[in-house]
């Protein structure tokens, strides 16, 4: 089984957003018992908080299944737990390294680092823009899946 946790800064926007995205292009390809895949928070601002709206829209505009959730923030157990722990920008990993220590063993990775044109996947809590948000974290995770595929299954 392959365990695979999207961070962001708050668990509100883009890693959940990554998260239902991912999940639901893993049920489609019948993989479901391969993975265990799940978010996090890398800050405790929003710990509590539900899914945003915005990304509760998209994802409901995309007929992507999502559930009700509250934001949880990583803990350095965490690093042993996942295989894979995917930030959506630059500025996520010394947060994380504060959580986790040292990444030893090369599990922290940017989301569009597995694509053609790696980028920071930005926040839409400041841009508003959930739609460009979608199609960065899409882009991502199936990149994603294909590199998890060769290489990991």
């Amino acid at each position: 089984m392959v365990k695979v946790v999207f961070i962001c800064l708050g668990n509100i926007c883009r890693s959940p957003m990554a998260e239902f995205v991912f999940k639901d292009m893993v049920k489609r390809q019948g993989l479901e018992k391969d993975f265990l895949i799940e978010s996090r928070a890398t800050s405790s601002e929003a710990l509590g908080c539900s899914v945003h709206r915005g990304t509760q829209k998209i994802l409901t505009q995309k007929n992507i299944p999502f559930s009700d959730r509250q934001a949880r923030k990583i803990t350095q157990s965490d690093y042993d737990k996942y295989d894979l722990l995917i930030i959506m920008e630059t500025a996520n990993y010394p947060n994380l390294l504060r959580t986790i220590g040292e990444d030893a063993q090369g599990k922290v990775h940017r989301l569009l680092d597995f694509t053609d044109n790696p980028a920071d996947i930005d926040d839409p809590w400041y841009t508003g823009d959930f739609e460009s948000t979608y199609r960065d974290i899409h882009l991502g995770c199936d990149a994603l899946l294909k590199y998890i595929k060769e290489k990991l299954i």
